[in-house]
């Protein structure tokens, strides 16, 4: 499926997912009168840097610098506990640039820093966004967004996902449901925001390689630390 500009609003969000989204709201209701008080922490203190391979298939890790990022404000501080950049290179594919982003008590307000937000806060210009599946083998997929971000100096192709608790949302709606869920079940949700991209005019090429590197990726970690990315949703 894919959010086009002909039915999205700013964001990327779409009338469906507004509607989707009023569920979600009217759910909350419902969530609020129970208030969660058991937080859900799933990636440990500092483990970010140390549950991510250094080498992933024939990329090395060299760098962290030359990333987009989250405003560097209050709130970005208040909804990340953790953050990890990496620039991997390898000798004759394109450079991939990693960005995970890691909060252990979400509210729903993890959607004010997903992609479609810091890379025009940075001046770029977006294409529209699509989300369709990611292939990861043996009968596993997860839902991924994928856009085009352009500035004056550079065109990145960006592949993303983020995780609340178990469960991969591919919208803001999604997300707040995700949210609602886990409050109902009675505890405050983790959130994680995996972000890919290479710097390259070429979409279908850079998404290619983004969706090799992302399942190479999951492939060198043990499961365990797979779960810590991508819960236990695939």
């Amino acid at each position: 499926m894919s959010d086009t500009a002909s039915s999205s609003l700013p964001g990327g969000t779409s009338r469906r997912e507004l509607l989707f989204g009023g569920a979600a709201a009217a759910a909350a209701a419902t969530a609020y009168a129970r208030m969660p008080d058991k937080p859900l922490k799933s990636v440990p203190d500092d483990a970010l840097a140390k549950i991510v391979p250094q080498t992933v298939g024939d990329w090395t890790y060299e760098t962290t610098s030359g990333l987009v990022l989250p405003p560097p404000d209050q709130l970005a501080r208040l909804l990340y506990s953790q953050q990890l950049t990496r620039t991997y290179v390898s000798p004759d594919r394109p450079s991939v640039m990693l960005l995970l982003a890691y909060g252990s008590s979400q509210g729903g307000m993890m959607q004010i820093h997903r992609p479609e937000i810091c890379y025009p806060a940075s001046g770029f210009t977006l294409s529209d966004v699509t989300v369709s599946p990611l292939d990861l083998g043996s009968g596993r997929e997860m839902p991924m967004r994928r856009f085009t971000a352009r500035s004056d100096t550079r065109v990145e192709q960006v592949l993303y996902w983020t995780r609340i608790a178990d469960f991969l949302p591919a919208s803001w709606a999604q997300q707040r449901l995700a949210v609602v869920r886990s409050n109902l079940a009675g505890y405050i949700p983790d959130g994680l925001l995996g972000r890919l991209s290479i710097q390259t005019d070429d979409a279908a090429a850079a998404q290619a390689v983004l969706a090799e590197f992302m399942r190479t990726m999951l492939t060198e970690m043990a499961p365990a630390r797979q779960r810590m990315l991508i819960g236990n949703a695939v």
